[in-house]
């Protein structure tokens, strides 16, 4: 499947797949699932008072949107800082360098 029509249709998993380290996936599956919520809920049951229903669906199209938008541009992020590189300022963040301690070696020394 394209990227673009990942990021379109299911965001949370373009930005596992083409992201870097997982980052932010779990957030935009939670604004993905809220704007499927969201929409189903205007359409279907109505919205939570009589007339509501349209505005109820154009929120949750407005997080699905939401989530695309923040899909891509986790995805640009991670394409412009190539995580493969140690040298990269993202990933040193994220990936402990090779000269720290683990931390528990040093919970198992103070035992």
């Amino acid at each position: 499947m394209p990227k673009t029509l990942l990021v379109l249709l299911v965001p949370p998993f373009a930005a596992c797949r083409y992201g870097c380290a997982g980052c932010c996936a779990a957030p935009i599956g939670v604004f993905w699932l809220t704007g499927i919520v969201g929409i189903l809920y205007g359409l279907i049951w109505g919205g939570p008072a009589e007339g509501t229903g349209p505005q109820v669906a154009l929120l949750g199209l407005g997080l699905w949107v939401a989530a695309s938008i923040w899909a891509a541009l986790t995805i640009r992020g991670a394409d412009a800082d190539r995580c493969e590189e140690r040298s990269s300022s993202w990933c040193s963040t994220i990936l402990p360098s090779e000269d720290d301690p683990d931390p528990l070696d040093e919970v198992r020394k103070a035992r």
